[in-house]
């Protein structure tokens, strides 16, 4: 099966989102049903024995991916984010216990074999990861890297592959393709190894592409040039994408859904603009308190969640986030159900921010904290003659004690 790669426009900004039936010439994949799902994950439950304690990765997780769309996972480091997509693809080491569901394309994954799961890696599922000066093999040059994933995903001869491997280049908008081919990693800036990586992860022609935290190394324009990127990407190839990121102001900008994942649990899961506009989920609020608001008083101190993730060997009786929220009850040593409250909204809580079940105390307008889609705005109008991709970032600390990432 093999891409006509010249058939995508490579210059400008016009895109196309046709996916083309794999029996037609140059065609590469079927066209999925309207609204039928790609990717099912069900209960998934990953967990690790070390040192005689068992490790619960991830807790339980469930949701739905379907074919040209843009998810975002978000959550602290530990909460699960890696670990639960990298039992997708079967990267997860020996020591890990895998239950659930995990169907792609109507195919359980779990319990595939690893020939089996190699025809999926590349070809059907693809990840691009966070660190391209780690990923990317220092002694080969960049086209071998590419040509060498082309080969593994094809029977392409080495000609074809070189060719193929141009034009990936081409595709992903890195500058001189032919000439930079020949160079090594080192002779590539940050943003050019990255995209270097996303050329590696489309030599499969995937249906779902995986980027985990891949424009955490990277400066803010860059970051904003691969997220563009991406996006092109997704709209031209009919892809699913599923983003995984610390960064709230990420998933309010690109993505078209978001999962916020606490203690290897998903805890709200909605559409984006119903997410950040409607918070239910304390963590959330937490998270979106992090976030620095342009009306706060010069050098005050940003909202802190007090305490500490909680030890996955010996979580929490009740909701994981317990210890740590400002609406725990003695309800909330109950574990709460992950259900859709609202049409298209779920969430896990029994008392949920925003609602008559909100024990939080009442936080006034000068003390509350501009949302991700605020500060965008906010900062569009401080810098109106700047393109979006190069006005200042929207970062956040992290909730754990304030630490920045």
């Amino acid at each position: 099966m093999s891409t006509d790669w010249t058939s995508y426009p490579t210059g400008g900004s016009s895109v196309t989102s046709d996916v083309i039936d794999s029996s037609s010439p140059g065609g590469y994949r079927r066209p999925a049903a309207p609204g039928e799902p790609l990717l099912i994950v069900e209960d998934l439950r990953v967990q690790f024995t070390r040192g005689g304690r068992r490790i619960n990765a991830v807790n339980g997780l469930s949701y739905e991916m379907v074919p040209g769309k843009m998810m975002a996972i978000i959550g602290e480091s530990g909460s699960g984010k890696s670990v639960s997509t990298r039992a997708l693809m079967g990267l997860l080491p020996p020591t890990a216990t895998i239950s659930g569901s995990i169907r792609f394309d109507g195919r359980e994954l779990l319990g595939l074999d690893e020939a089996e799961l190699r025809k999926v890696r590349g070809g059907d599922i693809a990840m691009v990861f966070q660190d391209p000066a780690r990923s990317l093999n220092p002694t080969m040059k960049i086209g071998s890297q590419i040509t060498e994933a082309v080969r593994a995903q094809s029977d392409l001869d080495k000609k074809g592959a070189h060719a193929r491997a141009v034009e990936l280049l081409r595709l992903v908008r890195l500058p001189a393709p032919e000439r930079r081919f020949h160079e090594y990693p080192h002779q590539l800036s940050g943003g050019m190894r990255q995209r270097v990586m996303i050329a590696i992860a489309l030599a499969g022609e995937p249906r779902l592409l995986i980027a985990d935290e891949a424009t955490t190394a990277l400066d803010v324009t860059t970051q904003a040039q691969i997220m563009e990127l991406l996006v092109e990407l997704r709209e031209r190839l009919g892809m699913a994408v599923i983003m995984i990121s610390h960064d709230l102001g990420l998933a309010a900008s690109y993505a078209e859904d978001v999962v916020v994942m606490y203690a290897g649990r998903a805890v709200e899961h909605a559409p984006v603009g119903t997410l950040f506009s409607n918070v239910r989920m304390p963590y959330t609020r937490a998270l979106l308190g992090a976030i620095p608001a342009l009306e706060r008083e010069p050098h005050s101190l940003l909202p802190v969640t007090p305490g500490q993730p909680p030890d996955l060997s010996a979580l929490p009786k009740g909701c994981p986030f317990r210890p740590r929220c400002s609406n725990a009850t003695d309800k909330c040593v109950e574990h709460p159900p992950f259900l859709e409250h609202e049409p298209q909204h779920w969430w896990a809580c029994w008392h949920p921010a925003g609602t008559e079940l909100d024990t939080a105390p009442e936080v006034t307008a000068a003390m509350a904290p501009a949302t991700a889609a605020e500060a965008a705005h906010h900062l569009e109008q401080e810098h109106p003659d700047h393109p979006a991709d190069q006005r200042p970032a929207v970062n956040q600390p992290a909730v754990n004690q304030g630490v920045t990432r």
